[in-house]
């Protein structure tokens, strides 16, 4: 073969070979495009694109934490309540929206901190504030939709708790990471825990440990146990389920493993012996109760606790007045311990319904929806207020009876003048020294003299019933308004107004005019029980104290001491108490107490006293160990003015009057006589009034309108009941008249207490019985 067929065969095959060729091309372009792809994709290129990616992420967070601040805590985790206590620390109220107590961590003992930190986060005391990998799982977790999952610090909770919100959601949980890096270098760990325990929920309504250990083991938090602080800490995984008093058998079970799984941990972190650990058992939480409302007295109870401890963060220049005062209460974290012996307590109320409350029927009367009663019981010597009574129903009438001021005292008023002339040692008109046996006018309507000269004020007995000369012990025992009328006057109305002060009485702002004698200012039970208080205390200010002790985490509260100075002479105070013995003997509130059945003996003092129009009726009263003031007070129910308390509890309308020596006297009689204790005398330094043998026979110190056709005797009053004629008998301390009549010598505009007509029924002046009146059975 030639060359030239050589080549054209050669051309030939080339053609045939040609297919062959086109698959070498294809493979070659496939192998140039894998190329391609391992150029673009070289691990190079992914490390420096992760690395870019960790740039970019590092950059956003870096722009997330400059730009992300710590915020201020939610109002909500700052909730706390306010805790009340009775005086031997039982519960009696708690109030605030939130049942939360905040303590300090140096309160919650070293191994119950270590308890949770065992529960939650191990590495806590190490650890930068954040876990990254259950940060980042959790994050994970959200965008997928499986909902909330663990693996967050102790830090993180608690940003989660106080700072935050608990909704899960990418962005709060960015947030909550930056927050707890800032929080974990701004605060220490020991602050980041207390933060924690405090805003974490416990369940059966409370939040923070305090509340906690009150609800599961009616301890406070400084009392808990390593055991039942390993309870409280597994709770937190799941309070409901893991409450022992509703949790399923396999909830028990669950939370019984958790509690023992805090324990080993503690072992593991050297936290607790294992001695120790081996020993212990599961601590059984207590049941449910619930928390003490508002209802009954216990409302009046808290409003007066606030009032108390309102009035002393401002003396003590914690508050720079009532308002910021009542804004700190309200913020709550207070533990307020009441002075109120909870035995004497429910023996006031007791006393309240039996005597006064259950007689009401305002479907039948509808003056008994207007009966308003109030109540106040003080220890003299100590000044604790030991019972308060403000009302049937708090959340019913939210005015506190026992420290309303809107009612006018009346005839409780007549032994602060008494008082005021022995401590002043004023004389009469005629320069004789006023005490016991100084003899009166006891003319009703007889006008007041000062200097000779008329003051423009005469004025009337009850019921206009004019006693002719009387004494001084007399008087009081049968509050004779004509005769202290003057002796006010006697006295000067400044050193009268002046004394009552100095005694306890709120005497801004009062004209010391004579009208004052007839008790005609306001005044409250809480504020008569201390007068009376300082006259059973020898003349020593005796200032009554709603509250013990009020304790706060951020500031002290410090009260001052009940019992002051002396304020009047022994020997005045006693002389008082002494002349007010009689008018429990032989005067206004003979019936109720002297003749009442459980009184065995028991030595009294006190005062009766009906204001105008009967809008009030009064007796204040004590023995050397206990003075307790009780109001009766007529209240429209419709507007809450002024009304009148007649007819009330079926006594006949229109002569149905209810006096101080009634429902009061009753109300209190039934109460003292019943928590006073054993039988006790006073210790008086006197030598004058019922209480003491009189050594000398009283001599004529005034002109009265006639002259007594003999002597006053000597005799110590009589203790023996009056006769159940409408005329009273005097007692033997009084002088027998000629002069005018007993009998009333006209009708009267403004009703003041007096002797009653029916001694055996205080509540109905004109004798005449009613078969519905529970005061004639």
């Amino acid at each position: 073969m030639g060359r030239a067929e050589e080549r054209r065969a050669r051309q030939r095959g080339g053609r045939r070979a040609a297919p062959q060729g086109s698959s070498r091309t294809a493979a070659k372009s496939a192998g140039a495009g894998k190329g391609r792809i391992r150029r673009l994709f070289t691990w190079k290129k992914i490390l420096g694109t992760l690395f870019g990616l960790c740039l970019l992420g590092m950059g956003a967070f870096i722009v997330l934490y400059m730009m992300i601040s710590v915020p201020k805590g939610n109002a909500d985790a700052k909730l706390q309540s306010n805790v009340y206590e009775y005086s031997d620390g039982s519960p009696l109220a708690r109030t605030g929206t939130r049942n939360r107590e905040i303590v300090d961590l140096s309160e919650v003992p070293k191994g119950v901190q270590r308890t949770f930190v065992a529960a939650e986060n191990k590495s806590f005391y190490k650890d930068s504030g954040v876990d990254f990998r259950g940060t980042a799982r959790g994050l994970i977790n959200t965008l997928s939709g499986k909902g909330k999952q663990g693996g967050s610090t102790i830090t993180q909770q608690y940003v989660k708790n106080f700072y935050l919100s608990q909704d899960q959601t990418v962005t709060r949980k960015l947030k909550e990471l930056v927050i707890s890096l800032k929080v974990d270098r701004q605060k220490t760990k020991s602050q980041i825990l207390a933060g924690y325990i405090n805003t974490s929920y416990y369940g059966r309504g409370a939040y923070g440990i305090q509340a906690a250990a009150q609800a599961y083991y009616r301890v406070d938090a400084k009392d808990l146990s390593v055991r039942q602080g390993a309870y409280l800490a597994a709770l937190l995984q799941a309070p409901n389920q893991y409450d022992w008093a509703i949790a399923t058998d396999t909830g028990k079970k669950l939370v019984k493993d958790r509690w023992n799984y805090v324990l080993d941990n503690m072992v593991e972190e050297h936290w607790l012996d294992s001695g120790k650990r081996e020993g212990m058992t599961f601590p059984t939480p207590k049941p449910p109760r619930a928390a003490p409302g508002m209802e009954g007295q216990t409302g009046y109870l808290v409003d007066a606790a606030n009032a108390a401890l309102m009035k002393q963060l401002v003396a003590q220049g914690a508050a720079s007045d009532l308002g910021t005062a009542e804004a700190m209460v309200k913020a709550g974290g207070w533990t307020l311990t009441l002075n109120i012996d909870k035995k004497k307590q429910d023996q006031l109320e007791a006393a309240v319904k039996a005597k006064l409350t259950s007689k009401l029927n305002a479907k039948k009367r509808p003056v008994d929806g207007d009966v308003q009663a109030g109540a106040a019981s003080v220890d003299p010597k100590t000044g604790k207020v030991l019972a308060l009574y403000g009302g049937q129903n708090y959340v019913k009438h939210y005015l506190n009876n026992a420290t309303r001021r809107d009612y006018q005292p009346a005839s409780t008023f007549k032994p602060l003048i008494f008082a005021a002339a022995l401590d002043e040692g004023a004389s009469t008109q005629d320069g004789k020294a006023i005490n016991a046996n100084t003899i009166y006018d006891g003319t009703s309507r007889r006008p007041v003299l000062d200097n000779g000269d008329k003051v423009g004020f005469a004025p009337p007995n009850e019921d206009n019933r004019s006693y002719g000369k009387v004494t001084v012990q007399r008087a009081m025992n049968a509050s004779i308004n004509s005769v202290f009328a003057q002796m006010g006057v006697d006295v000067g109305m400044d050193d009268v107004l002046k004394v009552a002060g100095k005694l306890g009485m709120d005497t801004k702002g009062l004209e010391a005019v004579p009208a004052q004698t007839l008790g005609s200012m306001g005044a409250s039970p809480l504020e008569m029980a201390g007068i009376y208080a300082t006259l059973d205390n020898h003349g020593k200010k005796v200032t009554p104290a709603v509250v013990r002790s009020a304790e706060h985490k951020d500031r002290q509260v410090k009260f001052p001491d009940p019992i002051g100075d002396r304020v009047i002479t022994r020997e005045a105070a006693d002389t008082v108490t002494s002349v007010l013995t009689g008018v429990v003997d032989d005067g206004t509130a003979q019936t109720s107490v002297a003749q009442a059945a459980d009184r065995r003996g028991q030595q009294v003092a006190g005062k009766t006293g009906t204001s105008d129009s009967n809008k009030s009726a009064w007796f204040t009263g004590y023995t050397p160990n206990l003075v307790t003031s009780v109001g009766m007070f007529g209240e429209s129910a419709k507007n809450q003015s002024q009304v009148t308390l007649k007819g009330a509890t079926g006594l006949i309308p229109g002569s149905g009057r209810i006096n101080g020596g009634g429902y009061p006297a009753q109300i209190w009689a039934a109460y003292t006589f019943g928590a006073m204790g054993k039988v006790t005398k006073f210790d008086l330094e006197t030598t004058q009034g019922a209480a003491i043998e009189p050594t000398v026979t009283p001599t004529l110190t005034q002109s009265p309108s006639d002259s007594p056709s003999s002597s006053p005797t000597t005799k110590k009053p009589t203790t023996t009941p009056p006769s159940t004629s409408t005329t009273p008998a005097s007692p033997s301390t009084s002088p027998t008249t000629k002069g005018p009549s007993n009998t009333p010598t006209g009708t009267t505009t403004t009703p003041t207490d007096g002797l009653p007509d029916d001694p055996v029924n205080p509540n109905d002046r004109n004798g005449l019985r009613n078969q519905n009146d529970p005061t004639s059975q």
